[in-house]
């Protein structure tokens, strides 16, 4: 994990794009370690589910709100990480919730135009005082449907979303006009890369007709002063415990050691938002 990543011109691009790209956030050991567990984890794929992107394609994905001792919750509590969501929320922080991506090669679907507040909005969440950690596990290219963000979009406040095939999308004649006068940046990322965003920045991908695959870990933070006033199937206000960024590399590793070491950890009988995956985003 790459310490002291988030400079002040990092922060100062944050703050006037929506957006910041850390280039090698995740050692390629770290990346290579989350990248082989996701795909041979069948808890992960068991609880994984299909959204349709209303153009003929599915985008595959598992989702949880409460970090474990597994390697996909050391990244999201690793010292490092937490650290950048601290410096640009502006203090302490908790796990929203995490979420893999699986948008695999020929048949990954899109994503629509959104903002991540335009759903977090309905959960009770006041201020979009929200950022997201999302972890390239796969090189993300054009071809594969890397990510696409407007730049400087976080600065228009929340869109009003529809339902687009399974997906929430935000309002696509104020999205005409507002690509009429911002930028579109298309986000292409190495393994290990990590871009954090703004929870008002719209953004969208297209579907994966190559053939690679382009999986990603998303980890999603809210501040702390920011607990939602009501309950949801994302977690209120809860302390999140930090690690040494170390703890990646021997969570990791000691999965190898001991194949059923992940078993259980997303069970939808202790994971509420694994029994409202068909519900919500």
């Amino acid at each position: 994990m790459q310490k002291d990543a988030l400079t002040d011109e990092k922060r100062g691009s944050y703050n006037e794009d929506g957006y910041v790209l850390i280039k090698g956030m995740l050692s390629p050991e770290e990346i290579g370690l989350l990248g082989n567990a996701a795909r041979q984890d069948r808890i992960l794929d068991q609880n994984s589910y299909a959204r349709a992107d209303g153009e003929g394609g599915k985008v595959r994905l598992s989702l949880w709100n409460h970090p474990t001792d597994t390697i996909y919750g050391m990244i999201a509590r690793s010292e490092s990480l937490v650290s950048c969501a601290e410096k640009l929320l502006g203090g302490e922080v908790y796990h929203y919730h995490s979420k893999m991506i699986m948008k695999d090669a020929r048949v990954g679907g899109s994503w629509a135009w959104h903002q991540d507040y335009g759903y977090w909005y309905q959960n009770g969440v006041l201020f979009p005082l929200l950022t997201s950690a999302f972890i390239a596990v796969d090189r993300a290219t054009r071809e594969n449907g890397c990510l696409q963000v407007v730049r400087g979009s976080h600065h228009l406040g929340r869109i009003e979303h529809t339902l687009k095939g399974d997906q929430a999308g935000a309002d696509q004649e104020r999205v005409d006009r507002i690509l009429e006068r911002l930028d579109v940046a298309y986000v292409e990322m190495e393994p290990g890369d990590t871009l954090f965003f703004h929870a008002n920045l719209l953004h969208r991908s297209d579907q994966n007709t190559s053939d690679k695959p382009r999986w990603s870990m998303i980890c999603c933070y809210n501040a702390a002063r920011n607990n939602p006033y009501m309950e949801s199937h994302h977690p209120r206000y809860t302390p999140l415990v930090k690690v040494p960024d170390e703890a990646i590399l021997h969570a990791g590793l000691k999965r190898f050691k001991d194949s059923d070491s992940s078993a259980g950890w997303l069970d939808p009988k202790s994971d509420y938002s694994a029994v409202q995956l068909e519900k919500h985003a």
